[in-house]
């Protein structure tokens, strides 16, 4: 199995737990960053906060989906899509829209993380451009996304 290159952000933190509480820690950034600061990006070249949370939106959407198929399908194969060409239209779109779809998502995916037995964490699939995984490999995914982004936009909003 390939490493999961998320997996060291999460250190020595509990993935569920860290996934529960970043759409609170979203929405408390967000007003930190205030409207004019959704266009403000943490670092030169690199993704306006707005941009942030379109893509992590768009994440947990796709990771809606990856959890559902890895739990109903036999070694399900993962559906790759391209962050950058999903980006194009971000700075037209709603940085609130993408919090609330976000959150709205992450409830879900929680109730369904809720559902899940201890035999289906260690339930194979593979993702083409990291190798074979386990669900619980995904759910690790999700909690170290989370916090790379999270770091993300605490170097935006401390930006003034």
């Amino acid at each position: 199995m390939t490493a999961n290159p998320y997996a060291t952000q999460l250190g020595d933190r509990n993935a569920r737990e860290v996934i529960a509480e970043t759409p609170r820690r979203l929405a408390a950034l967000m007003e930190r960053l205030g409207p004019g600061g959704l266009d403000r990006s943490w670092a030169p070249g690199k993704w306006s906060a707005r941009a942030i949370l379109c893509h992590l939106a768009d994440c947990e959407l796709t990771f809606a989906f990856r959890l559902r198929q890895a739990l109903a399908e036999p070694h399900h194969i993962i559906q790759p899509f391209d962050q950058d060409a999903w980006s194009k239209p971000y700075a037209s779109l709603d940085g609130r829209a993408a919090l609330d779809a976000f959150s709205a998502m992450r409830r879900w995916n929680l109730a369904l993380l809720d559902t899940v037995k201890a035999e289906d964490l260690g339930k194979k699939l593979t993702h083409p451009e990291r190798g074979e995984m386990t669900f619980q490999t995904v759910v690790e995914t999700m909690g170290g996304h989370d916090l790379n982004h999270l770091k993300q936009l605490e170097t935006a909003a401390s930006l003034k």
